[in-house]
C-alpha cells in the first residue's frame, strides 16, 4: 500500500512503521533521552566562586546534578564545609576550599584545589561579589571603588586568566559571569555596585570575542531581585519587596534556582553556538 502513496506520504509511512516496529518501546526511549539530558555535563569540571549560599549554591547543585564535578568556594571555612557536606549527602561530586577572590593567594589556592582533584577545568562561573555599600557614587572613597571593582570585575578576569590554559587543554569550555539587573536599572544609593555590574556586561562581550578562537564561550546572566541575603538590603533602600513585586511581570521575586537552570544550559553543548550574550533572568520587567 505504501508504494501506491505519493513520495512524501510514502516516506512518512515508512517512518511511522519504523517507530511502530522498533524493538525499544517509545516510553523507554523517552526515559533514556531524559536520563541522558540529566547527565549532560557528565565528567566536566566546574569552578564556581561565591557558591556556598544563594545563587552560587543553587548553580553548584544544578551543575552537579547534571553530572559535573564541582569545586565550590567561599571566604569562610564553615560555609564551605556546610555546603560540601550538604551536596555530598545528595550523592553529588563536590569539593571546596576557602577563597576570597580579591586575594591573589586565595585564587592560587582555588586553582590548585581544582587541579588536585581533576585533570582540567571546563567551566568557570563567577558569582562572588562584594555586598553593596550604601552611599552616593561621587561620595564613595577610593578604597570603596577599589574594593568593589576589584572583587566584582577584576577578580573574575584574573581568575579566568589562571584557568585559561587548563580550559584550553580540555579543548574549550564555558564561562558565565553573574551580573545584576542593577546594570540596567540602577539602584538608588548603590552607585559603585551598579557600575561594577555594568562593567561585567562589557567584560563578557570583550572576553567572548577574545576567547572564541580558543573554543571558549563567555556569557553572563543578569538576575533580577533574587531571594538571597542581598534582598535584606532592600529594607534600607527606597524599594521594598512589595514594590519590587510590582516591577516584575511574573509578580514574584526570583529564586536562586531560577538562575541555576540557565547557567547549566549555557555550560552544556546545547548552548555551543551562544557566546557574548547578557541574558536577563528577571521575570520580565517593562522597565528593562
Amino acid at each position: 500500500i505504501a508504494r501506491q502513496l505519493p513520495p512524501m506520504f510514502r516516506a512518512l509511512s515508512w517512518t511511522l512503521r519504523g517507530l511502530h516496529c522498533s524493538s525499544i518501546p517509545l516510553s523507554t526511549r523517552m526515559f533514556s533521552e531524559r536520563a541522558d539530558k540529566s547527565r549532560s555535563l557528565a565528567d566536566k569540571v566546574a569552578v564556581i566562586t561565591g557558591s556556598t549560599k544563594g545563587i552560587g549554591f543553587a548553580i553548584a547543585r544544578h551543575l552537579a546534578q547534571n553530572g559535573a564535578h564541582v569545586v565550590i568556594c567561599s571566604r569562610k571555612q564553615w560555609n564551605v564545609d556546610q555546603a560540601v557536606a550538604t551536596l555530598q549527602k545528595e550523592g553529588l561530586s563536590v569539593t571546596g576550599t576557602v577563597c576570597h577572590v580579591g586575594k591573589a593567594e586565595d585564587r592560587d589556592r582555588l586553582v590548585a584545589k581544582a587541579l588536585e582533584h581533576h585533570k582540567g577545568i571546563d567551566f568557570l562561573v563567577c558569582v562572588a561579589g562584594v555586598n553593596p555599600l550604601v552611599g552616593s557614587t561621587l561620595g564613595a572613597s577610593e578604597q570603596v571603588w577599589d574594593k568593589i571593582l576589584g572583587v566584582n570585575v577584576k577578580a573574575p578576569a584574573l581568575l579566568l586568566g589562571q584557568l585559561l590554559p587548563h580550559m584550553e587543554n580540555r579543548g574549550g569550555g564555558s564561562v558565565v559571569l553573574v551580573s545584576s539587573v542593577a546594570a540596567y536599572m540602577p539602584i538608588s544609593k548603590l552607585g559603585v555596585y551598579n557600575t561594577s555590574k555594568t562593567a561585567l556586561l562589557g567584560l563578557c562581550k570583550s572576553l567572548a570575542v577574545e576567547l572564541a578562537p580558543k573554543g571558549i564561550r563567555v556569557n553572563s546572566i543578569v538576575p533580577g531581585i533574587i531571594k538571597t541575603d542581598f534582598i535584606q538590603m532592600e529594607k534600607t533602600l527606597s524599594y521594598t519587596p512589595s514594590d519590587l513585586n510590582k516591577i516584575y511581570g511574573l509578580q514574584r521575586l526570583g529564586e536562586p534556582e531560577d538562575c541555576a537552570g540557565i547557567v547549566s544550559f549555557l555550560c552544556s553543548s546545547d548552548a555551543s553556538y551562544i557566546t557574548g550574550e547578557n541574558i536577563t533572568v528577571a521575570g520580565y520587567s517593562p522597565k528593562l
